[in-house]
């Protein structure tokens, strides 16, 4: 096993440990430890919200989630000889729950959850449909997650960060915080809100000095959107195996990771649509100098997928066009297209006996593909949604002999506003 250069104590919250991480971008935050190119290292990380929700049959957690308080971030890591303008190379080794623990209070331990945000907390890709707060538990077997919440179905997870990034520039920063700010400047009673501004309460910023802390938690942006430096981009085949490389914006890069998901669906459509968990993640850095200019790699990350990925054989598809539920024609709004596709998958589902929040939890868990099959042909974009026949333990296509009527058991966790 790689040393642990960020260790996490199970039975401590994530901002009284040995080494504090960070829920905010900024340069300034110091790195927690430095690496070498070539290195191999294990980092602990625990899940978005440090232990606020519960293995239990309540989704009021889910209702009142502290969104001020996350991503819950270990790191930074700064690589040694790291300029702007190189790539910086990371190699997922391994990544998993976490280690020799096999039932606990935190997600990771045995169990991990999936939930639908409230829209008055944050909302989800389809809150206009489910505005409520409703949650599901999974449990874990060996790579396997199954659901009291969500009966007969049983999926491989596909394990992942669903964030890991670099540390902005200064100049970096100050473009994200201007463009969000002209956006919510839009509609700024907008629920949700269309960004995130800064936001100083709750603000967790590493090792930075405290004379500093309060004009940097000020100034220092929200983990929640995927940016220029990777950050939230929330892709389920970020998994062992993958090789990602990221653009290098200030010395050291500055690395950070968290964000474990157990398993997601494409899009994460719940907004905390994945299974989520703490755990351990194994990398490998490098460095590929004056990267970015050689590969134009400047404002996204690019990687190469591992091949460790679950193999379903069987899909069931639907699909989805640019017109909105009130019959509105949008002009190639593959946005609306995709929520159509999942929208059409949920209804589906709710035949054989799922309710709707079940089927919408289900499909931001399972390892659904998403795809956008058709942006060219006006005014229509299509989008599709593959649904894996292999996780349910009964038939899912259609027959003549209609749907099979399962039992739905005691349905997801339910907290209104």
């Amino acid at each position: 096993m790689p040393d642990v250069i960020f260790p996490l104590d199970s039975t401590k919250s994530f901002t009284d440990q040995q080494l504090l991480g960070h829920n905010r971008w900024h340069p300034e935050i110091p790195p927690a430890a430095t690496v070498k190119p070539g290195d191999s290292f294990r980092v602990h990380c625990r899940e978005w919200f440090d232990g606020a929700i519960h293995n239990d049959d309540s989704a009021d957690d889910i209702r009142d989630a502290p969104l001020t308080t996350v991503h819950r971030l270990s790191g930074p890591f700064a690589v040694e000889g790291a300029k702007p303008g190189d790539l910086l190379v990371v190699d997922i080794l391994d990544v998993g729950p976490i280690p020799q623990e096999d039932s606990g209070p935190l997600a990771g331990q045995g169990w991990g959850y999936t939930g639908i945000f409230p829209t008055a907390n944050g909302g989800g890709f389809l809150t206009e449909q489910f505005p409520d707060a409703y949650k599901a538990i999974w449990d874990f077997s060996g790579q396997t997650a199954t659901s009291r919440h969500v009966p007969h179905v049983s999926f491989t997870g596909i394990i992942h960060p669903g964030l890991m990034g670099t540390a902005p520039s200064a100049e970096l920063l100050g473009r994200w915080n201007s463009r969000e700010a002209a956006l919510i400047a839009t509609d700024p009673q907008r629920v949700p809100p269309l960004a995130l501004p800064p936001e100083p309460r709750d603000a967790i910023l590493g090792g930075l000095a405290d004379s500093d802390y309060e004009r940097v938690a000020g100034e220092a942006a929200r983990t929640a959107p995927p940016r220029e430096n990777g950050g939230n981009q929330d892709i389920k085949n970020l998994t062992k195996g993958t090789r990602v490389f990221y653009p290098v914006f200030v010395d050291g890069a500055n690395l950070s990771v968290g964000d474990l998901h157990f398993s997601q669906g494409d899009g994460e459509i719940t907004f905390c649509g994945a299974i989520e968990m703490g755990g351990f993640i194994d990398l490998r850095v490098d460095l590929i100098k004056g990267g970015m200019d050689t590969y134009g790699v400047h404002e996204n990350a690019i990687f190469m997928p591992g091949n460790t990925d679950p193999q379903y054989s069987q899909w069931l598809a639907f699909s989805g066009t640019s017109v909105t539920l009130d019959g509105e024609q949008r002009y190639l709004d593959s946005h609306l297209s995709y929520q159509r596709a999942c929208l059409h998958a949920i209804d589906y589902l709710t035949k054989f006996g799922y309710s709707p929040e079940q089927a919408y939890l289900l499909l931001g868990a399972a390892p659904i593909e998403g795809r956008l099959s058709g942006v060219v042909d006006i005014p229509n974009a299509c989008a599709t949604v593959y649904l894996p026949t292999a996780i349910f333990d009964f038939p899912v296509g259609p027959s003549a002999d209609g749907p099979v009527r399962i039992d739905p058991g005691q349905g997801a966790p339910h907290s209104a506003l």
